[in-house]
């Protein structure tokens, strides 16, 4: 299962600063939720949370597992189900696209396999299926620093498909892309979740793509929920009320595609 249920969920860092407030928050299996804010509002801690990567005090819940007060097994077997999307893409540079894609697949294989890169058969389809799924197939051999930023997202987005995860979380996966090319992962983010079920949560800091890609909007605020509801329902008042200002240019990445 992949339900993921947040009660009273709070996270407080070393020297005080409170990144969550006693949080209450349910995502179904396969939503697709987007999650807006300003900086520092908590959208990180939140995906992290997910996956035991913050210290949470309250109740984090993936399917019937509790992720506050899980052992060390616990929680790699939560992560193996969660795939990560990263705004600086997490890439080994210097290793080829296939050799990328494949760290996904580090829970499913015996170490000395992944440590001598002698990964079976299976595996090496699943991660060639997967970089089919972002239209980047015939990059499979290249080396990593040899593609464009959009290029390398989209092999991060494979990466995290090759685990076969019930969950991805997204973390600003656009941030550091232009337009056109923001427009395409999120297109790619979009089809995933509709063909695979897979329940996403994505932070997102522009709000035009929220509100085109979007379902679900959870808006954070200093760490609490300030808006929580379907993105129909949403206007500019209400992305003034979660970022607690008017909206500017800076907040819309713009150039929608056609």
């Amino acid at each position: 299962m992949s339900r993921i249920v947040f009660t009273n969920a709070s996270v407080t860092y070393p020297g005080g600063l409170v990144a969550l407030k006693e949080v209450d928050l349910t995502i179904e299996e396969g939503e697709f939720v987007v999650v807006v804010g300003l900086s520092g509002a908590g959208k990180s801690t939140l995906l992290r949370s997910v996956n035991g990567l913050v210290p949470v005090t309250g109740s984090v819940r993936v399917g019937d597992r509790e992720v506050v007060g899980a052992s060390n097994r616990e929680i790699r077997e939560i992560r193996s189900d969660v795939g990560m999307i990263f705004q600086t893409f997490n890439l080994v540079n210097r290793s080829t696209v296939m050799s990328n894609v494949l760290m996904g697949r580090l829970s499913k294989v015996s170490r000395w396999r992944s440590m001598l890169g002698v990964w079976p058969a299976h595996d090496k389809e699943i991660a060639l299926q997967s970089l089919e799924r972002v239209g980047i197939v015939e990059k499979t051999y290249i080396r990593a620093s040899d593609l464009s930023g959009g290029q390398q997202q989209r092999v991060g987005i494979a990466r995290a498909l090759a685990q076969e995860p019930k969950i991805i979380l997204a973390d600003e996966p656009v941030a550091s892309l232009d337009p056109v090319t923001s427009h395409i992962v999120m297109r790619d983010l979009k089809r995933i979740n509709r063909d695979l079920g897979i329940t996403t949560i994505i932070n997102l800091h522009f709000l035009d793509l929220a509100r085109q890609y979007g379902e679900r909007l959870i808006g954070l605020r200093d760490g609490e929920v300030a808006f929580d509801g379907s993105i129909s329902n949403v206007d500019d008042d209400i992305f003034r009320d979660i970022y607690g200002r008017a909206i500017t240019p800076d907040d819309l990445v713009g150039e929608a595609a056609l």
